[in-house]
């Protein structure tokens, strides 16, 4: 296959106020600003040249015919826009049934790419060189202070250059560094302490107040110390995440059988959960007021992402504070997750049952977070690594020489 038809791209002049050229948008004579406009796969651009200089103008001109053209006649789609490649992936991305959430992340991670190849002069994949992958990760640290954050984000921007070498529009995937952790090792698991979830509640009382607008509509100390215990009773009971246990329909939660269970699915992997709860806490839960019917706490209005940072910033962090709770940098309100989880560990439960009651999508995950809390695993560990000591008779150490002076 032949190279893709030269792009006619042509300069013009935005002259500023005063310029005696005004008029004339092919003016060479003047040093007011330089802008380029082409048509490219059907669609129109226009963009600054940067440069008040026609000369140099012409040469940000040949660059991006170099560009638009392609220079590799293997591809199906020489020169392929960046921003009609996202448009694709992302559309991609809808007929995968992705979540509205991730879906609007995927728009906003790739729209910061697209913006950040515009001011580097690169408009096509073939442009997204190495050195432009390692300018554009320079500046993440800033924007994502998390390690963990940014190696999530480092997939998901692969997945998307993947994607496009899938569509035979690129015949080499530029490098993307790795990028270590902060700790290696990884910080543990640290589920509470007994004593440290009796503190939390018992924070509730002190520390909660109804907010200022809750207030206007009657909404009491009383109606707000209600709802956060009863959300606090839920994620250590019930092992959900912040964003479910916030959004959970009283739809979701019913008796059957003699028990009550949440039966729910999780709206970061999709996957179904279904488990138990203690029957005081379930009818905590459901006695709990909410002017909205439907939900236990949340309104109805607004993002899911909203109403979690809300309650973090409202009610989780300052309980937390005022429990004396010191979480290393993990996430509050995990804590009361990976509590339900190392219960059921400590309980003897296979990390296969535990994975699937926190609606884990694969026991590789599970295995990451809560490996080392497998009670039988250890006990294994520890009876082989005392099986290797040796018989009691069976000199095991050297003990030190003592030497004189």
């Amino acid at each position: 296959m032949g190279m893709a038809p030269a792009t006619v791209i042509t300069i013009f002049v935005r002259h500023s106020d005063g310029c005696k050229y005004t008029g004339d948008e092919f003016s060479r004579r003047c040093d007011c600003r330089k802008h380029l406009r082409w048509t490219h796969n059907g669609k129109q651009h226009r963009r600054k040249a940067s440069t008040r200089s026609w000369a140099q103008a012409e040469e940000v001109k040949r660059h991006l015919i170099d560009q638009l053209s392609g220079k590799e006649p293997t591809l199906k789609h020489a020169g392929r826009d960046i921003r009609s490649a996202v448009d694709l992936f992302i559309a991609s991305k809808e007929v995968q049934n992705l979540t509205a959430d991730l879906i609007t992340k995927y728009r906003l991670w790739l729209g910061r790419l697209t913006s950040y190849c515009d001011g580097q002069d690169v408009y096509t994949l073939n442009g997204i060189s190495g050195e432009v992958v390692i300018g554009f990760m320079a500046s993440w640290e800033q924007l994502y202070p998390s390690t963990l954050t940014r190696q999530k984000l480092r997939e998901r921007y692969k997945s998307f250059m993947r994607f496009c070498g899938e569509q035979d529009w690129l015949t080499k995937l530029p490098p993307w560094p790795t990028i270590l952790p902060d700790d290696v090792g990884g910080a543990p698991t640290m589920p509470l302490e007994t004593g440290e979830y009796e503190r939390l509640l018992d924070a509730v009382f002190v520390v909660v107040k109804a907010p200022q607008d809750a207030v206007i509509a009657n909404q009491t100390y009383e109606y707000w110390t209600k709802r956060v215990h009863g959300f606090f009773q839920l994620m250590r009971w019930s092992g959900l995440s912040i964003m479910d246990a916030l959004t959970l329909r009283r739809s979701e939660l019913f008796k059957h059988d003699g028990h009550y269970r949440v039966v729910t699915q999780r709206t970061k992997t999709g996957t179904d959960v279904s488990v138990v709860l203690p029957p005081d806490v379930a009818e905590e839960l459901l006695a709990l007021p909410n002017d909205n019917s439907t939900y236990f706490f949340w309104s109805g209005m607004g993002s899911k992402k909203s109403i979690c940072g809300n309650w973090g910033k409202r009610f989780i962090v300052p309980c937390f504070n005022a429990a004396g709770i010191k979480c290393g940098g993990h996430m509050r309100s995990h804590r009361l997750r990976d509590t339900f989880a190392v219960e059921m560990l400590n309980a003897g439960s296979p990390l296969e049952d535990v994975s699937k009651a926190l609606g884990h999508k694969s026991i590789r995950v599970t295995e990451k977070s809560y490996g080392p809390w497998v009670k039988g695993r250890q006990t294994r560990l520890d009876e082989q690594v005392m099986k290797a000591w040796g018989t009691p008779t069976k000199k095991r150490s050297r003990p030190c020489p003592v030497r004189s002076a």
